[in-house]
């Protein structure tokens, strides 16, 4: 589930002109109605991997070398071609950019359901990372249509958006794979993505007029300016390790639920339950900690989330009911999320808007590195220590968070606004 990126040339910050485009409100509601049912198609099978490969006659330690690897395939070519399509976004429209995403999606859930081995089915994650993306499509879309005043909120809201699709997503679909299958449910999840692009075709009218300096070439155009690189450095640096704190554990929860539940037979049902359950405090930290980042310095919001984040974290070492398991995975991931829209805004500040789809596909490609190390060194804790171990682990780095942004405040205070 995974941002923001800028080339061109630095200048005071672009005056916001609502009758050059569609209200930006009216833009966010489509997106949010776009982006939830979005989540609902890829949620009503990807949570339950773990399982469809086990299906595929994968066992033991294999099982655990696969699920790591379908984890970090996806961010590992979305790292690669993020910035690239932050680029074209600049160039050519965020609308097209956003519909290109969803078509992707179609594409690759429907093919999955037809997946008979474990590597076609990585090779397919691989193509899902290189031409989906659709929560940083939007976002970059959102964030260049709305003013600058109001892009916490509107940041925010979109991220609940994203949680209340997967919220959705993974209730239904849990159920679903339980009475129809997993191929099934795959190629179910793709068609609901035809809704968001006739949603997004018809609805969306972009007034675009591409505002970067993109003479420099390809590479050089993709690549942001000095000045700007060194405000949104740290940042990005910051988004990676969040997304590397919040991927850890999550490819192996699914094993953890079969676990405590004792069989295969019925997981997906609890598995989807949880990840509605956890999902709800997305969305009310989307919206109440994206609120609270328009009024207090985001920063300071995010040392706090971290700290919380790594409490409710370690509680779960000694989860041994699905009841603890689903109310300490709730607090974390409420805390958790309220990282995601506090550095958005952060980033916000330090871009100008001219820039900021360059500037988001960067942000995208720092937390895909961190998206795609996550299952790989929790595979490796697992495989070594057993799946307790990750909540062992995991908040260290969660801590390791909470001291580089004490650091970076005091060289980058999250008030100082570009312009």
């Amino acid at each position: 589930m995974e941002s923001l990126p800028g080339g061109g040339h630095a200048g005071p910050r672009q005056e916001f002109h609502p009758d050059l485009a569609q209200s930006w409100k009216k833009i966010l509601l489509v997106i949010w109605i776009s982006q939830f049912i979005a989540q609902i198609g890829f949620s009503f099978a990807l949570p339950f991997t773990p399982f469809y490969i086990q299906k595929m006659g994968v066992t033991g330690k294999s099982l655990d070398f696969w699920v790591a690897v379908s984890g970090a395939a996806p961010p590992l070519a979305m790292m690669v071609f993020a910035p690239i399509w932050g680029f074209l976004a600049d160039k050519f429209g965020r609308r097209k950019m956003l519909l290109r995403s969803y078509i992707g999606g179609v594409i690759v859930l429907v093919l999955m359901g037809f997946c008979d081995t474990p590597l076609s089915f990585v090779f397919l994650r691989l193509l899902q990372g290189a031409l989906s993306g659709t929560v940083s499509a939007a976002q970059t879309l959102v964030a260049t249509h709305t003013p600058d005043e109001h892009n916490g909120f509107a940041l925010g809201a979109l991220n609940s958006a994203v949680y209340s699709g997967v919220l959705a997503g993974s209730f239904i679909g849990g159920i679903f794979a339980d009475l129809f299958g997993y191929r099934i449910s795959f190629v179910t999840g793709g068609v609901l993505l035809l809704v968001p692009v006739i949603l997004t075709f018809f609805f969306i009218h972009e007034h675009f007029a591409p505002l970067m300096n993109l003479n420099r070439g390809f590479f050089g155009s993709i690549i942001p300016k000095r000045r700007h690189l060194i405000l949104a450095m740290p940042i990005l640096i910051l988004m990676g390790m969040v997304m590397f704190a919040r991927q850890f554990d999550i490819s192996f929860i699914p094993l953890f639920v079969q676990a405590l539940h004792g069989s295969i037979e019925g997981a997906s049902i609890w598995t989807g339950f949880l990840s509605a359950v956890v999902c709800s405090g997305s969305v009310l930290s989307g919206f109440l900690l994206g609120y609270l980042a328009d009024r207090y310095p985001p920063g300071k919001l995010a040392i706090f989330s971290a700290f919380l984040a790594a409490v409710f974290m370690f509680t779960l070492t000694f989860a041994h009911s699905m009841l603890y398991l689903f109310c300490g995975r709730f607090l974390m991931i409420f805390m958790s999320s309220g990282l995601d829209p506090a550095l958005q805004i952060w980033l916000c500040r330090k871009t100008i808007p001219q820039t900021r789809g360059l500037i988001f596909g960067w942000a995208s490609s720092a937390r895909s590195f961190g998206w795609f190390l996550a299952p790989l060194v929790g595979g490796t804790v697992t495989a070594h220590f057993g799946i307790r171990a990750l909540f062992v682990v995991g908040p260290f780095f969660f801590l390791i968070i909470l001291f580089a942004m004490m650091r970076i405040l005091k060289r980058f205070p999250d008030r100082e606004d570009v312009g």
